[in-house]
């Protein structure tokens, strides 16, 4: 067993799974996770072909959409319990360049967690529809505000040291996009030391993204909830 891991979550990835793969194999030698939410397309199919052919591939297949966080959640349960050192979660779209796993393990030698972050590289988004472009700023911006977060907090490219971050510091509540930044907001109160590293995170090219405007207006109302319940608990 490698002493690293990949935890991909999935949902109608077909165009994307198997680029990402080769990709992540030409960068790092690692175990890979994939946590598929039962895509409708042909994704488990091509997870399946991957795992027939790689003992280092494995997967856990869900009954429904159960969000984003909490498959990050079943993913870091599973990496902690097989015990692996180095653990690294990654969107499956794409738009997660493997060639930064690199530089971000190498870190861990100094960091407990490291993350990436879109916002140390001013051309970052070029690519991005405006709209995006304004949406992500925005968020960015609130997180700062309300929770003083200073890191880009929304990503899923992080890298972590099991043996130094608990796992239940990595259990935070929403099982939806707000789990980033909610896990990251929990990890930073408990002084756990977390560098990041600057990034291109291009548009992505396959498929179309799952964040819809519900999930956006969602995931303002529970940052609001958030802070004014933390205001209070700390009255």
């Amino acid at each position: 067993m490698n002493k690293q891991i990949v935890i991909i979550p999935t949902y109608n990835e077909e165009g994307n799974i198997l680029k990402l793969y080769k990709k992540i194999k030409q960068n790092i030698k690692t175990d890979i996770l994939f946590i598929d939410d039962n895509s409708t397309d042909e994704t488990q199919k091509i997870i399946k072909a991957l795992k027939s052919k790689s003992k280092n591939t494995n997967y856990i297949f869900r009954p429904a959409k159960l969000g984003i966080g909490s498959a990050h959640k079943d993913g870091l349960k599973w990496a902690y319990k097989k015990k692996y050192k180095i653990i690294i979660t990654m969107d499956g779209d794409g738009t997660h360049d493997p060639k930064y796993l690199k530089n971000m393990i190498k870190k861990l030698d100094i960091y407990d967690l490291v993350i990436s972050n879109r916002f140390l590289n001013k051309n970052s988004l070029k690519d991005w529809p405006f709209f995006r472009i304004l949406l992500t700023n925005i968020r960015h911006y609130l997180l700062l505000l309300f929770l003083n977060l200073k890191f880009d907090a929304s990503g899923g490219l992080r890298c972590i040291n099991s043996k130094k971050i608990k796992l239940q510091d990595l259990l935070s509540k929403s099982n939806d996009y707000c789990y980033f930044w909610e896990n990251l907001y929990f990890l930073n109160k408990k002084k756990y030391n977390i560098g990041d590293i600057p990034i291109h995170l291009p548009y992505r090219k396959q498929g179309s993204s799952k964040m819809k405007i519900s999930d956006i207006i969602n995931s303002v109302i529970y940052l609001f909830i958030f802070f004014i319940n933390n205001k209070l608990r700390n009255k």
